[in-house]
């Protein structure tokens, strides 16, 4: 209930962003995992970008310096631009303030021009491994996007006859797939490498490739890809953290740690952020007038950091929650793939409307199981977490049909199309 409720305002927002109708040209081929870290989150930092952009240039000042008092509004014009752009530095106020022409330490703020450009970065990031799944998953031979956007279809249409031409359709798709993984060019696996010539090492074996490609063992390019994206989303969300580290010159990854761990108020935790989102910073600089050269040392306040700092101190907890929960949902996706009794009960659930013999119904659901193989059975998972129960349960018993009639024949199937349905 949760997770529903979590998605849909997520999807609010999502909306928000695109300026589009909830769901609007937004493709569902994916779980609730894959969702929060390509869309949710990339909403959520587009967000925060859009923000803070809009303080920085738009609504107030990002950066303010205590002019002299002989400074006109030209000079503080230069002044403030001068600073913004070349830099500040934190100097904590017990600390000696060294004169422009002292060479010394300096804690310099190199990134606060450009968080906006940081967070659309980190954005670009968090969307790259759906790219990646979405970019290779039609070349397994079937069009998953398809597949699970007429699955859509089925679950809002109530018209019987539309229901079960739909039904028809996706049923002669997966045959259609998982029979193409039986044959290379139109004939069968079996009869290829007959007319090679013994001698012929390079044909042969390059032959003997193909059929390990397109044979019944290797029969998971779906399931391989989607969980490399994954594993992609997983590196990307940690790595999230060391990269900040650098940018923000701090010690990102323990953030939320040291503020949880009762260091908030004072100490180590609000010494860091003083020292990555300082408000108050100095500024040298220089002005050259009548040709002499006047050096200037000006203190700065940063009202954007205000922002920035409360940013990203939300942005951990949303990081370790996004690397939980996408952890764990890897690991069920790969303990789930990899257990032969796990698909039988999976697929055995979804039948549970058809009439299968008491007898045999443990031989027949491992036949179905071993027609379905690694990728037939992940589509039906992936349908069961974009679609309702009853949904999954129709798609999954008008395959079985289809099974029934032609995995013995292997008759030829018209080729449906999207328009058709």
């Amino acid at each position: 209930m949760f997770g529903k409720l979590f998605s849909l305002g997520m999807e609010k927002i999502v909306s928000v962003i695109k300026g589009a109708s909830k769901g609007s040209g937004v493709k569902a081929d994916d779980d609730f995992a894959d969702r929060l870290n390509s869309r949710y989150t990339v909403a959520l930092i587009v967000a925060f970008a859009i923000v803070v952009s809009g303080q920085q240039y738009f609504i107030g000042k990002p950066l303010n310096c205590w002019e002299p008092k002989h400074f006109t509004g030209s000079h503080v014009k230069y002044m403030n631009s001068y600073c913004w752009v070349r830099n500040t530095y934190y100097l904590p106020f017990d600390e000696y303030i060294p004169r422009p022409d002292e060479v010394g330490p300096r804690k310099v703020l190199p990134y606060y021009q450009w968080i906006p450009f940081i967070m659309l970065g980190q954005a670009f990031f968090f969307f790259l491994p759906s790219f990646f799944w979405h970019g290779l998953n039609d070349r397994a031979g079937v069009d998953s996007d398809d597949i699970l956007s007429t699955a859509h279809k089925l679950s809002a249409t109530k018209d019987v006859k539309a229901r079960n031409k739909i039904l028809e359709f996706l049923s002669q798709q997966f045959h259609r797939f998982l029979r193409a993984r039986d044959t290379v060019e139109g004939q069968p696996l079996e009869n290829k490498g007959e007319d090679i010539d013994d001698g012929d090492k390079k044909k042969k074996g390059k032959n003997t490739t193909i059929q390990k490609l397109y044979s019944r063992r290797f029969t998971g390019y779906l399931l391989m890809i989607f969980l490399i994206s994954k594993v992609l989303y997983i590196a990307n969300v940690i790595g999230q953290f060391f990269v900040l580290n650098l940018l923000l010159g701090t010690k990102y990854g323990s953030f939320g740690y040291d503020l949880l761990s009762g260091r908030g108020s004072s100490g180590p935790w609000k010494h860091d952020v003083a020292n990555t989102f300082p408000l108050v910073t100095m500024c040298d600089f220089q002005v050259r007038r009548l040709g002499n050269v006047h050096k200037y040392t000006v203190q700065c306040v940063l009202p954007i950091n205000m922002y920035n700092e409360k940013i990203y101190v939300f942005l951990w907890f949303w990081f370790l929650m996004v690397a939980i929960i996408t952890v764990l949902n890897f690991l069920f996706w790969l303990i789930r793939s990899v257990l032969p009794w796990d698909k039988k009960r999976y697929v055995t659930n979804h039948l549970a409307t058809r009439q299968i013999d008491v007898d045999s119904k443990e031989r027949l659901i491992s036949e179905f199981v071993d027609y379905l193989r690694h990728d037939g059975v992940f589509l039906i998972r992936l349908i069961g977490h974009n679609c309702n129960f009853l949904t999954t349960n129709d798609i999954t018993g008008a395959i079985w049909d289809t099974w029934e009639r032609k995995v013995k024949g292997y008759s030829e199937l018209p080729n449906p199309s999207l328009q058709d349905v």
